[in-house]
């Protein structure tokens, strides 16, 4: 186990519920440092580094989700002694979809609420052309397109030459995965999702619905693709009176 997968930003050993944030294409666990704050003390927040960003900068870069998923899962299944969540955003919602999976079918530990952010259910036709090989200029400019990277860094030449081996290989892994159908999942599912993101429609959300057998919710934001930078607060409130409703006992 390498214990870098996992990041505690506040650890709380007396939390009743762990929360585990997988990151977008190019974010790492502090994508999420403004979360912790915003948490009550029932819950403590995980995140997971995913290699070549953050702690983990000089360590190869994985480009296919068959290479991360049971190293992630490994590393975090020693963290699980009290229930659970997965939420994940674009890349992160296809690793947590497949890490709950794996969790359950090699451990034996389901997630008691799962939270799926901006990528409709898998198993639908794309909505876009495939970006990981395009010449450097115009995957750029497709990066530009999404409004998740700030300006400084986009205008910034050493922090791009950084930057595009880490996005082209994490678009390489949404890119390339293949989707299994599978049982659905005993827990509550809720999908979060940008009224402006063509990539990820209101349809292509709302089809979350297939993959429990339990509550469904909704949620949608004004915003593109990165929508939840710019509602983060509302969304963790939405998220948080999500747990609270369908857990029994309730958190808070």
């Amino acid at each position: 186990m390498n214990p870098s997968w996992i990041v505690k930003p506040r650890p709380n050993p007396e939390a009743r519920l762990k929360l585990v944030c997988l990151p977008f294409a190019g974010g790492g666990s502090s994508s999420f440092r403004s979360w912790a704050p915003l948490l009550p003390a029932q819950i403590e927040m995980l995140t997971v580094e995913i290699p070549g960003r953050g702690q983990r900068l000089s360590e190869p870069l994985r480009t296919r989700i068959e290479s991360l998923v049971p190293d992630i899962a490994d590393a975090l299944v020693q963290e699980l002694d009290r229930p659970f969540a997965l939420f994940g955003h674009s890349m992160g919602t296809l690793l947590g979809f497949e890490l709950a999976h794996h969790l359950r079918t090699q451990f034996s530990k389901e997630p008691v609420y799962l939270f799926f952010s901006g990528r409709g259910a898998p198993g639908l036709p794309g909505t876009e052309e495939p970006i990981h090989q395009l010449p450097k200029d115009d995957f750029i400019r497709r990066i530009r397109e999404y409004n998740g990277t700030p300006k400084e860094v986009l205008e910034h030449q050493e922090l791009m030459d950084l930057m595009v081996p880490i996005l082209r290989a994490d678009f390489e892994v949404c890119e390339t995965y293949t989707y299994r159908e599978r049982p659905p999942f005993n827990c509550p599912i809720t999908a979060f999702g940008g009224l402006q993101d063509s990539g990820a429609p209101r349809t292509y959300m709302q089809a979350w619905k297939n993959h429990t057998s339990s509550h469904f919710n909704l949620r949608m934001f004004p915003g593109g693709h990165f929508f939840l930078m710019e509602h983060t607060p509302t969304l963790i409130q939405s998220l948080l009176r999500d747990i609270n409703a369908y857990l029994t006992p309730s958190l808070f």
